[in-house]
């Protein structure tokens, strides 16, 4: 599943970066993505797949704060990549004829490149709050990999600082994406419903459905993890709902978009034909 998910993101990364007609703000955020799959998935997995081929699961506390801050990183730029392409989507859909205006090359990159800055300091912040904490040697933690919520769980000093901070960047990080896409598909169905011709309709659902999948893969799972540790503290659904995310939804993305997307399957069919064709 690893390998299925690197290959297939690394596939859409070149497909798009090769083909001529899939140089848009679409598919400039479609490689960014999957580019951020593939380093979100490889923060756990190797890790997690040599503990099951050695059954040793120490790590030391260099990589367990390294695995914390880079998996805060890409799993924060997934929730902004996601917001910026549902909005992408939206000025798509809603206002088509500037849409080249609005959506300049400039203007993608800098919806990147800020998300980018972001994130890195509001992880790179939660990683000093870590460092300040106390553990005691041989201490459990109750998940496959750092993940902040149980490592401070098991920390020996007082957290209520870093759950505050933590609860903070969840609700800037997590509720304001999750409301710029709420907000961008309102808007996207009410201009639905003003369409009079169907086939524009079934273009649009069709355009819109890909992105809806892997909103619905992404954030339903996380919101299990969120739900079953807050409240119920249960670790075994924590740990099932993060493979669904961590490694499930990554490794289905390129297979949403291409399955989907008939401009994504020509541009793949034309890169392997030409890698077909070299001696």
């Amino acid at each position: 599943m690893y390998l299925v998910a690197v290959l297939g993101n690394l596939l859409i990364i070149l497909a798009a970066s090769s083909d001529s007609h899939l140089h848009t703000p679409m598919y400039f955020f479609l490689s960014n993505l999957s580019f951020v799959d593939i380093c979100f998935t490889s923060t756990t997995v190797p890790k997690m797949l040599v503990n099951i081929q050695t059954q040793h699961k120490d790590i030391s506390y260099s990589e367990c704060l390294a695995q914390v801050h880079f998996f805060m990183i890409f799993a924060g730029m997934d929730n902004f990549l996601l917001t910026i392409m549902a909005y992408e989507r939206f000025v798509a859909i809603c206002h088509p004829l500037n849409y080249m205006v609005i959506m300049n090359p400039r203007l993608c990159s800098l919806l990147v490149l800020m998300s980018w800055i972001i994130i890195f300091w509001g992880a790179l912040l939660n990683l000093l709050l870590v460092m300040h904490l106390t553990f005691t040697r041989g201490t459990e933690i109750p998940h496959f990999f750092c993940n902040l919520p149980p490592l401070l769980q098991v920390a020996s000093s007082d957290t209520r600082i870093n759950n505050i901070v933590l609860y903070i960047a969840t609700a800037l990080l997590g509720v304001f994406p999750v409301t710029g896409i709420l907000l961008s598909y309102s808007k996207i169905v009410s201009s639905l419903m003003k369409m009079s011709s169907s086939a524009s309709k079934s273009k649009a659902f069709s355009t819109c459905g890909s992105h809806l999948c892997m909103v619905s893969l992404y954030y339903g799972t996380s919101l299990v993890e969120y739900l079953s540790f807050t409240f119920t503290h249960s670790s075994q659904e924590s740990m099932i709902a993060s493979v669904m995310y961590t490694v499930v939804t990554p490794m289905l993305n390129p297979f949403i978009y291409s399955l989907r997307n008939k401009d994504v399957k020509g541009a793949l069919g034309r890169l392997l034909s030409r890698a077909g064709s070299f001696p």
